[in-house]
């Protein structure tokens, strides 16, 4: 099962109305939860039935959508009420709704932007409910999907492993104000170490295990170029001290007509191409879950 980003925001008024009789109690917006430069909100599902040392999933929205939209579209709340697992969706505080993936703040191990934001919500999470700290996730789609990434690189530490559907690699629309058009259109051509040392220097002195990290794109994104899959490859290989040749090659997977490549003999890193896909690709929530153990 999965959607689309355009059928998500279409139907997103509706499903926003459903989920508010089936579950108002459960999401609840959270304030005052810790440092936020950005003036980000955040937003906390918690299902009754959470687990003793439960899960965490971070979920971020899109360019123009927010939290709301992610919670309403995307169906990780309702996995976690039979799973117990927890779930935070950080909304954006900005004019488009896109997540600041440029800033030398945000790029940076507690450096400000976004990305602190983000680490203090789960710092909160973690502070008031029991929580698993080698289970700690996030997953996004297109500007949620970067994020995912930044968050790998500026927060080693605290993520296990991230799932981005449409997103670039980490530094990809560093020193620009909001959006890079080289980046977009795949003209940042970067060695696999350039690209490695980019998050290497988000925290210089981290030298303890790497998040494992899984990476959707369509070969026919027309807003953010399918090259920059090819670029992620060579930057979270390199990260991962992994060989850029795939140990699996599986055509037909997760979907007919897709194929999905593996890296490392633990899988430590994951693609999946997504043939004849926009930008507006599938989003499947079962491959992220099961790529986190889940």
């Amino acid at each position: 099962m999965g959607f689309s980003i355009r059928s998500t925001v279409a139907a997103a008024g509706a499903l926003l109305l459903l989920s508010a009789f089936a579950a108002a109690a459960e999401l609840k917006e959270i304030t005052n939860f810790g440092p936020n430069p950005s003036n980000a909100k955040m937003y906390l599902y918690v299902p009754d039935n959470v687990q003793p040392s439960a899960p965490l999933i971070v979920g971020i929205h899109w360019c123009h959508g927010t939290a709301l939209d992610f919670y309403a579209g995307t169906k990780y709340a309702a996995t976690a009420d039979s799973k117990g697992y927890i779930v935070i969706y950080p909304s954006v505080n900005t004019t488009d709704g896109c997540w600041d993936v440029s800033s030398a703040a945000s790029l940076t191990h507690l450096g400000g932007g976004d990305s602190l934001a983000i680490h203090s919500m789960v710092s909160y999470v973690r502070r008031k409910y029991s929580v698993d700290s080698k289970r700690i996730f996030s997953t996004g789609i297109s500007s949620g999907a970067m994020m995912t990434e930044v968050l790998m690189g500026t927060y080693p530490d605290v993520f296990a492993a991230g799932s981005a559907f449409a997103g670039v690699p980490f530094g990809c629309f560093a020193g620009t104000s909001t959006w890079s058009d080289d980046c977009a259109t795949g003209k940042i051509n970067h060695t696999a170490r350039e690209w490695g040392n980019l998050v290497r220097a988000a925290y210089p002195k981290y030298k303890g295990k790497r998040p494992r990290l899984q990476l959707f794109h369509g070969d026919q994104d027309e807003i953010l170029s399918f090259k920059n899959l090819g670029e992620a490859v060579e930057q979270w290989t390199n990260v991962l001290g992994l060989s850029a040749k795939p140990v699996k090659v599986e055509q037909d997977l997760p979907k007919v007509g897709w194929t999905r490549s593996i890296y490392g003999r633990k899988g430590e890193l994951e693609t999946v191409v997504e043939v004849g896909q926009p930008h507006n690709l599938v989003v499947l929530e079962d491959e992220a879950l099961r790529f986190f153990g889940l």
